[in-house]
């Protein structure tokens, strides 16, 4: 049996020996393998180092960008290529510890098609970060999105035929682990505890990590679409109480007409806003479906003969 691990990379020359060297380690015991790195468009050295390190060793392939094209799109670049009958997707920054994929490999191997990490803990993590994943999980559970389990990153090993059916669907804005969930394989948890950075600093700035938000909740519900509807009930409802009152009040010389002009206006122009701030975002993911353009360009591969 040969396994296949996808490591996707964007300026991370700090930690690539490391991570190469901890990930071998891991590999090694389970038998035939093959490591994945996808260089992300990086503007250090990371193709350098790479490019050394598959040099010394057959066993690691490399996959490079002509440009920056996101994350998911570097693990979708690899998972193509993936020859193994189980793939696991890690990031090369250890947050998420090599150690723990025989225990993946355990699960996979007693009937699971998806083995995904869930994160007890998170070392190193600002309170800022933790807050704002708990309450995005909890939002996209509201918007439909029940079937995706919390506390989880990317990191996981998924079976052959979960890999070639990611790998098929076409959508150019992907939130991969929404997709795993959604496709309705048997899948398992394998609970650890989250390192700190090995080295280095994070990639995903916060418009990236924003972006991949957006992406996981349009992805997968059209609920916000139904939202100006709701918004447009109660502000109907609530016009009319407030209607009453300015009658009212205006009657008894408390308030003028112009106070009744004022809220009224903003209100319909902050419900206004927002409606077209939600069809917009649909209708970006539309026009990116429609331009039918690859996600990303592959500039280069180093042994990957055969593939």
């Amino acid at each position: 049996m040969k396994y296949s691990v996808v490591i996707p990379a964007y300026n991370e020359q700090e930690v690539l020996h490391l991570s190469y060297s901890r990930l071998k380690k891991a590999m090694e015991g389970l038998g035939d393998y093959e490591l994945i790195f996808v260089n992300d468009g990086s503007r250090d050295d990371t193709l350098k180092v790479l490019k050394e390190i598959a040099a010394e060793d057959k066993t690691v392939k490399v996959i490079s960008f002509s440009r920056n094209f996101g994350h998911q799109e570097a693990v979708s670049a690899g998972m193509a290529k993936a020859q193994g009958g189980a793939v696991v997707i890690i990031d090369c920054d250890l947050q998420d510890p090599p150690e723990v994929i025989p225990g993946m490999v355990e699960k996979w191997k007693n009937g699971a098609d998806i083995v995904y990490g869930q994160r007890i803990k998170r070392k190193g993590e600002t309170v800022f970060k933790k807050l704002t994943a708990w309450a995005y999980y909890r939002v996209l559970k509201m918007l439909g999105g029940q079937y995706i389990p919390a506390n989880t990153g990317d990191f996981r090993l998924i079976d052959k035929k979960v890999c070639e059916t990611l790998v098929a669907m076409p959508e150019k804005n992907r939130f991969l682990r929404g997709m795993a969930a959604w496709s309705g394989f048997k899948a398992e948890p394998l609970e650890y505890v989250r390192d700190e950075r090995a080295a280095g600093q994070t990639k995903y700035s916060m418009k990236k990590m924003m972006k991949l938000a957006g992406d996981g909740i349009t992805s997968f519900s059209n609920r916000p679409l139904k939202a100006p509807l709701y918004f447009g009930m109660a502000l109907l409802m609530l016009s009319l109480a407030y209607l009453v009152l300015s009658v009212i009040f205006v009657c008894v010389a408390v308030w003028t007409y112009q106070h009744i002009l004022f809220a009224a206006v903003f209100c319909l122009i902050s419900v206004i806003l927002i409606s077209l701030g939600i069809f917009g975002l649909y209708l970006g993911r539309i026009y990116d479906e429609a331009k039918a353009r690859p996600i990303y360009i592959i500039d280069e591969e180093i042994n990957m003969e055969g593939i």
